[in-house]
């Protein structure tokens, strides 16, 4: 099979806008995820029965489903009930639930990891609880997780592409638009997979530079 890019240009402007539409889910969905995930992950820790039980179990029933399940309930599920999101926003909130139970384990074992000595130390000088893990505890625990942080952006990248399901004009959603129009089976779908290598590479030589900077 001979491959022809000659349709990049004219398509090309569909392709940069799917990759851009990808990463703002992208952002949105781990940013989002992440201050969820810290929240999960006080609550994983808390010494409070009801409130750890209901962060464990929230945490084990996202990460054992499929994403692709959870956006299906959340964008044609929840309208047995009422509630009709745009396709963008349903988007976004799948992949934000999604991330904050991963993020949430991630933050949980950083703040394990930190020596518990700190904390009462911190607690002797007239620190509370809350404010030993603001000032303390969480500062250093961010530079530990700052790889597995990254890791989620990426897979997080690479997961966007099932948004395409539910009709966001994504670059997997573009890419297969542009298929269907130059009857192109296989090049659309390249572009597609030099992209989101592109995102994800770039991604993971910027977090490797600040985490390095971080550690000097």
């Amino acid at each position: 099979m001979d491959l022809n890019f000659g349709f990049m240009a004219e398509y090309w402007p569909i392709f940069l806008r799917g990759a851009l539409v990808t990463l703002e889910l992208s952002f949105f969905g781990v940013a989002l995820g992440t201050v969820l995930g810290v929240v999960f992950a006080l609550m994983r820790i808390s010494r409070i029965w009801p409130v750890k039980f209901l962060a464990s179990t929230y945490i084990e029933i996202i990460r054992g489903t499929p994403m692709l399940v959870q956006i299906f309930i959340i964008h044609y599920g929840l309208t047995g009930f009422g509630i009709n999101l745009p396709p963008f926003i349903s988007g976004v909130v799948a992949l934000t639930i999604n991330s904050s139970a991963y993020m949430a384990e991630v933050f949980r074992a950083g703040i394990e990891a930190i020596d518990k000595g700190q904390t009462e130390a911190a607690r002797s000088l007239g620190l509370s609880r809350g404010m030993a893990l603001r000032y303390i505890v969480l500062p250093q625990a961010f530079r530990n997780m700052l790889p597995a942080i990254g890791n989620e952006f990426i897979i997080i990248i690479k997961d966007s592409s099932l948004i395409s399901v539910i009709g966001i004009a994504e670059l997997m959603f573009n890419a297969r638009t542009v298929q269907s129009v130059t009857f192109s089976p296989m090049e659309p779908l390249l572009i597609a997979c030099a992209l989101y290598f592109i995102m994800t590479f770039t991604l993971s030589r910027l977090l490797a530079v600040l985490e390095r900077k971080l550690r000097s």
